[in-house]
């Protein structure tokens, strides 16, 4: 933001800290690999649910861009909006176990990485190709 601090949601369930609500993320140049794996194993048919397998926290992914922007972390929690809250999901991830059956074997980019590597040379360069 432009004022250096990331907002994320205050949790409203006792299971889970504030910023610790889980997501499955995956980088899109993984999407793009497996897309041209299916691409080239066309026998492989269906809907895959793809993400890296791996819940990871909104924490985890905002610290992730303060470090690879360079910043000191400045996070502040708002409360959910009422309209979603009830219905709001804490933790997503996806089994990988069918993408894995077609021969696609090659590791998922860790949050880290992809953010890092997004940050520096796409967000901070304005190249977007």
């Amino acid at each position: 933001s432009q004022t250096g601090t990331m907002n994320l949601f205050r949790s409203h369930d006792p299971e889970y800290q504030d910023g610790e609500q889980m997501r499955d993320f995956i980088y899109v140049k993984d999407v793009t690999e497996v897309c041209l794996h299916l691409m080239r194993n066309r026998s492989t048919s269906g809907i895959f649910n793809l993400r890296s397998g791996q819940a990871r926290t909104f924490l985890d992914l905002v610290r992730a861009t303060f470090k690879a922007c360079n910043k000191p972390e400045n996070i502040e929690f708002v409360d959910t909006p009422e309209d979603i809250r009830q219905n709001y999901q804490y933790f997503t991830e996806a089994g990988m176990n069918r993408l894995r059956d077609t021969g696609f074997a090659k590791p998922f980019t860790s949050l880290e990485e992809g953010v890092h590597e997004y940050v520096t040379q796409f967000l901070s360069r304005h190249s977007y190709l």
